[in-house]
Order: structure tokens, then sequence, then C-alpha cells
């Protein structure tokens, strides 16, 4: 199967995982092995990758020497602090230009502020980051982060954290059916179906951070989430049967029957 290519590199993975809401690093990095996950995304302002010397850091646990390290701007709620926050990321990882962008609206629902957002790409995009941008599913709205030149746009499926799964496939059809660089679901899976159902639509890709790190058993539902994303993308290949209500469709052919 041809890999999912972000900004010019290929990987073999099409899940990316958060990195929040574990119990501790090690419970991250064994998730994100069960997951087999090299996107690991990083909250700049809410997780230690340097930013305090004398505490622990998620570098230690997830080296960028074996993940692509994605830090995002969660918590940012204009777009002036989501473009401070991941000039200061890039300097702690050495000039890494991948981002995530999220300009967040409401503190309850995390929904995202559009014209903050857009704003926001436009700065970073211009000086010279490689931005993977949180959006609505709006199609018009993610069109226009792709022409601002974001490498790749992912757009919700529910609200962040609400394990509500796809609450609007036909949206997410015509955002895929219109873009020409990765279309990546963000926020909202709950489990392993949601996010075959994503693939099977013809996502590039689901990143997930609490759907993981919340389920009873973080390292089993890793590896499920894993399965879920391989099987949906092998299904959306494969090309499913037309549906065809009311007309069955007998499995076995019923001309040159035995003994007939």
């Amino acid at each position: 199967m041809h890999q999912l290519t972000v900004a010019g590199k290929a990987y073999r993975s099409r899940l990316l995982v958060g990195t929040g809401k574990y119990k501790d690093f090690a419970e991250t990095r064994a998730a994100i092995d069960a997951s087999g996950a090299e996107i690991v995304t990083v909250a700049v302002r809410r997780v230690n990758i340097g930013q305090d010397a004398n505490q622990p850091s998620l570098l230690d646990a997830v080296p960028p020497s074996q993940f692509t390290i994605l830090p995002n701007t969660a918590g940012c709620y204009t777009a002036d602090d989501a473009v401070r926050t991941l000039r200061l990321a890039r300097e702690l990882l050495d000039g890494h230009p991948l981002c995530k962008l999220e300009v967040l609206g409401d503190p309850t629902n995390l929904f995202p502020n559009m014209p903050e957002t857009l704003k926001a790409a436009e700065t970073l995009v211009k000086d010279g980051f490689q931005v993977m941008v949180y959006c609505a599913d709006d199609p018009i709205q993610c069109k226009m982060l792709e022409e601002i030149g974001c490498v790749a746009v992912m757009p919700l499926a529910s609200l962040i954290g609400s394990g509500m799964g796809i609450v609007n496939p036909w949206n997410l059809r015509l955002i895929i059916d219109n873009a020409k660089v990765p279309i990546i679901v963000d926020a909202g899976v709950g489990t392993a179906s949601d996010a075959t159902i994503a693939m099977e639509l013809g996502c590039d890709g689901v990143l997930m951070n609490t759907a993981i790190a919340h389920a009873k058993d973080p390292v089993l539902m890793a590896s499920a989430m894993k399965k879920g994303i391989e099987a949906g993308r092998e299904a959306f290949l494969a090309g499913r049967m037309a549906r065809k209500y009311y007309s069955a469709d007998p499995s076995s052919p019923t001309s040159g029957l035995i003994g007939s």
C-alpha cells in the first residue's frame, strides 16, 4: 500500500498519536510502540520537551531520533499565541519545521477558531513552517488552508476528547474529494471502529490521543487502533461492494447447481 507522505517524507503508519493524559512517560512510550505510530504530537504548553531543564523531558522517553515529533499549540486561543508557541518549539527542536497548528475558540468544547487559525497559518507558512492544521470540517475553509500552503489539513471528526466518532461523514467526503494534500481526521475518535470508518471514507490518516490514553488498557487500545487503521485503509483500496437496498443477491450462484 502507498505510504502516507507529509511534507515530502514518507511514513509507514497512518496513525498519528498524542502524548497527553497518560499516567507517566513509560505508559506513553508503551502505547506509542503498540500503536506503530511514527508521528507523535506534543503539546508544547503542557509537556516538557526542554523548557524546564530541571524536570524529566518527554524526549527522553520518545526521542526525535526514533520518532517525528510534532509540536502542537494546544491551549492557544489567538493566532499570536500559537505563532509564539511554535517558534519556541522550533528552537527547542533544533529548527524542526513540522508543526501542528490549533487555535481554539472555546475552552468548553475546544472547537477551532477558524479566523485565527487561518491568520496563524498564513504567518507560519511565510515563516518557513510545515503546517499541519486542526480545523472545522468545513470544505471551504479546508481548501483555504490548503491554498495558504499547509502540508496537511486535519478536520475534526467530533469534539476533542468526546469519543463521539465521525458525526458528519458527508463533509469529510467533500473535503477529501477536493484536496491535494493529506486529509487527516483529528479529534473525536473513540474506538477502533471510528478509525476504520475514517480510513474507509478515504482519509489519509487519523490523529488521536484521548481514545488511547483514557482507555481502561491504553496499550491494548493502541494496538487495536493500529489494526483498525490498517483494516480501513485496505477496505478503501479494495473498493466496497455497492449497497443494494431491497434486492437480494445470493453469495452462491443459483445456476449450475449440483444435481440440477
